[in-house]
């Protein structure tokens, strides 16, 4: 069992590694969000597909027709969510972007209040209201522009980076629906819906260097393949309040890139802004899940989209 819970933790960790470098590659990729996001989706497709073949998930028991309706749905709001989180990268950094995205917890809790039955606690709304307040914070300490328009700039990549996370709390909803459908399999749909939806509207002629290429290749195989199979298969052996808290490396792990790489660095007000986001979301996630039963394999971290982190969708 402790083997099993180390291999998981290492496969969570380089999953959260990862994911937090995503950030820099569809920035130095050079290329039209829309190009971005739908080469991660066909080349994940091709990997996932792979994947799930190997793991004899193709032919998996009750895969009905109302099965892939609801994870096609999760499709199209799973590529909104890229294309808005991508999108305000440009507009108001990774740190910025990523800080206001983690809102989106709190979303799907309000958002299964309404459509699940679920129970609003008063400790739920009290680090709701903890979020919103680090998130007034991130928003209010907006940089002073250095050019015309630059404020505006940033409070759009705001706007941008809640619009992702909103979709990603539809698409967590969705994923909700589909309990005992493999995960591996849930997300092959997902990214192939994504890759039809933007198949018309890609710009094929548009230039790029080998590097470049090789930013979109990596998404696709490194972030997109490779990372949901280190996910999903830390999620199968980890307990669920682990699973939480590793995930919390994400967020860590694309501000230090940012820093890095771009050398942003965030005022005082917007790292406490960025801290109160992050500590009510491990508030709502680690202080919850450790009275809830963990959950299965099957369903992975789908279950834990009503308490707290769900890093699968990044």
């Amino acid at each position: 069992m402790q083997a099993e819970i180390k291999r998981g933790s290492l496969e969570m960790v380089a999953a959260m590694l990862i994911s937090g470098s995503i950030g820099w590659f569809v920035l130095m990729s050079g290329q039209p969000v829309i190009n971005v996001v739908f080469w991660r989706c066909a080349i994940g497709a091709l990997i996932l597909l792979l994947v799930c073949g190997l793991l004899g998930q193709l032919r998996a028991p009750g895969l009905r027709r109302s099965t892939l309706l609801i994870a096609a749905i999760g499709g199209i709001t799973l590529v909104l969510n890229w294309l808005l989180l991508f999108s305000a990268y440009r507009y108001a950094s990774i740190s910025i972007a990523t800080a206001v995205y983690n809102i989106q917890p709190f979303m799907l809790v309000v958002l299964g209040a309404l459509f699940l039955g679920e129970r609003l606690t008063a400790r739920k709304l009290l680090w709701l209201a903890l979020a919103f307040a680090g998130m007034a914070l991130v928003v209010l300490a907006q940089p002073q522009p250095r050019q015309a328009g630059a404020g505006g700039q940033y409070l759009w990549g705001i706007l941008l980076a809640l619009g992702a996370a909103f979709f990603y709390a539809l698409t967590a909803l969705a994923a909700k629906r589909l309990t005992g459908t493999p995960p591996q399999l849930i997300v092959l749909i997902q990214v192939s819906v994504g890759a039809l939806m933007l198949l018309p509207l890609v710009d094929f002629h548009a230039d790029a260097s080998a590097g470049q290429w090789s930013m979109l290749l990596a998404l696709g195989v490194v972030h997109t393949g490779l990372m949901f199979v280190l996910l999903y298969g830390a999620i199968q052996k980890l307990p669920t309040h682990l699973t939480g808290s590793l995930s919390f490396i994400y967020p860590v792990a694309a501000m230090l890139v940012d820093r890095w790489a771009f050398a942003h660095q965030l005022s005082l007000a917007q790292l406490a802004g960025a801290a109160l986001i992050l500590l009510a979301a491990a508030g709502m996630n680690l202080l919850g899940e450790r009275r809830r039963p963990q959950p299965t394999a099957e369903t992975g971290d789908i279950a834990q989209a009503g308490t707290g982190k769900t890093p699968s969708l990044r």
